[in-house]
């Protein structure tokens, strides 16, 4: 078996929950010098080029890991707070919302406020929904691919300890009994795609906050798809107080005075 480089691990960001993500195109549309170019050409050569990659990944040995694999450095990461966005709909705080075909997992916090975080989700074919909830957290987590990954990608270690080089990233949240997990990732570039095979990866930085947050216990709601978000407080807020709501304010009595 020939060996492998420590550079050679970060393959292992698209094996955990992978698929390669596709080359962004460097024409735009508009007139340029060379003319018009129509996003049905720029459409039409990324999808050439991937086509040409899958070729290429067919006929291609896979690699071949050591069976059990160290992960690497465990830095410390600084949790990042994302942005703050406002659900249509009142969540139980406290609870995580993952809206698959948004991409992005939703903590909700107090009123209609919510932490919105991008992630990555199922692949075609690795999709799900349901409810869960948080069973375990762990930093930096082992990485064991089950029994059926390794049967589908040949050369999978059988382990890979915690550390930058495993696929896991920071922090795993344990999804009951399921062999799902709300995790970190080495491979940022996969945030926003969907990619994985079945878990929901996040940026470290931000699922180091998030474990800031939940806790073993915490509801987790898996759905295709979640609306009513938006990026700022919805007008009818903005009059709280100011007697703007849909009840009319009561009339002020007004005290008689007795004349003399």
């Amino acid at each position: 078996m020939r060996s492998i480089k420590a550079s050679s691990f970060s393959a292992l960001a698209v094996l955990a929950c992978a698929a390669a993500a596709p080359m962004a195109a460097n024409a735009q549309s508009g007139f340029g010098a060379s003319g018009l170019v129509f996003q049905s050409d720029i459409d039409r050569q990324t999808a050439q080029r991937e086509a040409e990659r899958a070729e290429i990944r067919k006929t291609s040995a896979p690699a071949v890991y050591p069976a059990f694999m160290q992960g690497g450095a465990k830095p410390e990461v600084v949790a990042e707070e994302p942005p703050i966005v406002y659900l249509e709909q009142n969540e139980q705080p406290g609870t995580i919302i993952v809206d698959t075909h948004g991409k992005h997992l939703y903590y909700a916090l107090t009123g209609t406020r919510a932490y919105a975080y991008p992630i990555s989700v199922g692949r075609d074919g690795f999709t799900w929904t349901g409810t869960e909830r948080i069973s375990r957290i762990a930093a930096w987590p082992t990485w064991t691919p089950p029994p059926e990954m390794r049967q589908r990608q040949k050369g999978l270690p059988v382990t890979v300890t915690g550390g930058l080089i495993n696929p896991l990233g920071a922090r795993a949240m344990y999804l009951g009994n399921s062999i799902y997990r709300i995790h970190g990732t080495n491979n940022e570039r996969s945030i926003g795609k969907a990619s994985s095979s079945g878990c929901f990866r996040m940026m470290n930085k931000h699922v180091v906050h998030l474990a800031t947050l939940a806790h073993v216990g915490t509801t987790v709601r898996v759905v295709p798809s979640y609306s009513g978000v938006a990026a700022s407080a919805p007008i009818s807020s903005l009059f709280a107080g100011f007697g703007g709501g849909d009840e009319p304010a009561a009339p002020v009595p007004v005290k008689k005075t007795k004349k003399n």
